[in-house]
């Protein structure tokens, strides 16, 4: 009886080993990628992938920002001056004043993307266009597109959302190293020079988000929330007037709504958030704000407030002095020479809405931006001569060294009232 057990146990012995020799052979196989596969008919299609040349290889994968965040986190990598990412739009009539402000707002280190919506004749995006291409600064340094499509934008609709998350996307896409995302209209211009506004974020941590932002009580419920609106500019190609439905909704239940100003200026990492949206809320607000009214003034803020890990990092103003109509504040006056004292006093770094060539943008330009007419506002960069009425930014130095000028002092009063303990505490309240 023991004999025949003996027997029958060896009997498995040699499958045994032989199983797991096959195994083994095909776990290493597999491992070190030696397995080929057939070219039989009978294969599954494949596509063949484009990738970059092995000195590009970076941005397709993880490693080198796990390791720039490692470095960072260690103190052996030293924090760069920042980047800015820039969004300046306009439509029909805007192509000179873009350029205008576009120059107003230059430096080298930065990434700018102009957008001219569809409402604008071909001509004139045309020209402004070739406005960029004629510029000698701009071929060199590659650092401002001109958006190819131009989108309808109807600003109280979610029109001007999506072509704002395009922009992003582009560059998201076309660079990685910029910090903040700022966007601008045709009607908004600078109070200080770029040095200034770089030098004073060169100390500031990369974390805020500059966002006007409350959360929407009293009869902002009852006139924005509640509406179902259409945007045509959605299915259209002509601008017109948004449509109202005769229904009415309730108010989510799984997050929260905020309000506040359109114009903001956002980290990168909480705008990759947008775009990628990888716990899907970015999306979901995206298509709640897509039937509602002033959306602008309300995904951002509703996205950045409803996040825990972005929440903390919201300060609420727009880096922008406004003069609003009293009452009831809902709409933008244009700023003239009566208003220049005021800008200046306000401390930020910009100002809106100015009507076109307006003369205090020529005292801004004298005053503030030590600029002259179609020239960019000088800065540490510009490091050329000046005789003879010579252009000093025609020849370029190093882009992070910055001058920092009266505008630095004013920002910093404003920046450092505005991370106060106190402020910051009433973040996304």
């Amino acid at each position: 009886m023991r004999k025949n057990m003996n027997s029958r146990d060896r009997k498995w012995i040699v499958p045994f080993f032989a199983s797991l020799l096959i195994s083994v052979s095909l776990l290493l196989t597999a491992t070190f990628g030696l397995f080929i596969p057939s070219q039989s008919d009978n294969q599954l299609p494949f596509y063949a992938i484009p990738f970059p040349k092995e000195e590009d290889s970076s941005g397709y994968f993880i490693e080198p920002e796990l390791k720039r965040s490692l470095e960072e986190a260690s103190g052996v990598l030293k924090m760069e001056p920042p980047r800015l990412a820039y969004l300046i739009s306009g439509t029909k009539g805007d192509s000179r004043r873009m350029m205008r402000t576009l120059q107003a707002v230059y430096h080298p280190r930065n990434q700018y993307v102009l957008h001219m919506d569809l409402e604008a004749p071909p001509r004139e995006r045309l020209e402004l266009t070739n406005l960029v291409k004629a510029d000698s600064t701009f071929n060199e340094v590659e650092n401002v597109r001109v958006m190819a499509q131009s989108n309808l934008v109807t600003y109280k609709g979610p029109t001007m959302i999506a072509c704002t998350l395009q922009a992003i996307a582009i560059l998201l896409r076309e660079s990685l190293d910029w910090d903040w995302f700022i966007n601008l209209s045709a009607s908004d211009y600078p109070l200080m020079t770029q040095d200034d506004l770089l030098y004073v974020f060169s100390n500031l941590t990369r974390n805020f988000n500059f966002i006007e932002h409350s959360q929407i009580a009293g009869w902002k419920l009852s006139h924005r929330a509640k509406p179902i609106i259409v945007d045509p500019g959605l299915y259209l190609s002509r601008k017109s007037e948004l449509s109202w439905t005769t229904q009415r909704r309730s108010l989510p239940t799984s997050f929260k709504l905020f309000t506040g100003s359109a114009w903001v200026m956002l980290t990168r990492s909480f705008v990759e958030y947008c775009i990628w949206g990888w716990d899907n809320l970015p999306r979901t607000i995206l298509m709640y704000y897509t039937n509602f009214l002033s959306s602008p003034e309300g995904y951002f803020h509703t996205v950045i407030c409803n996040n825990e890990e972005f929440r903390g990092t919201a300060v609420s103003h727009d880096l922008h002095y406004i003069a609003w109509d009293n009452p009831p504040k809902q709409h933008p006056l244009s700023l003239t020479m009566k208003d220049f004292n005021k800008m200046v006093n306000s401390n930020a770094p910009f100002a809106r809405k100015f009507a076109k060539d307006d003369p205090v943008l020529d005292k801004i330009d004298k005053e503030l931006l030590a600029r002259t007419k179609n020239r960019f506002s000088p800065g540490a960069w510009c490091i050329g001569s000046s005789e003879g009425g010579a252009d000093p930014c025609s020849v370029r130095g190093n882009d992070s060294v910055f001058r920092a000028g009266p505008g630095a002092g004013r920002l910093q009063e404003l920046v450092h009232s505005l991370l106060s303990e106190e402020i910051l505490k009433k973040q996304c309240t």
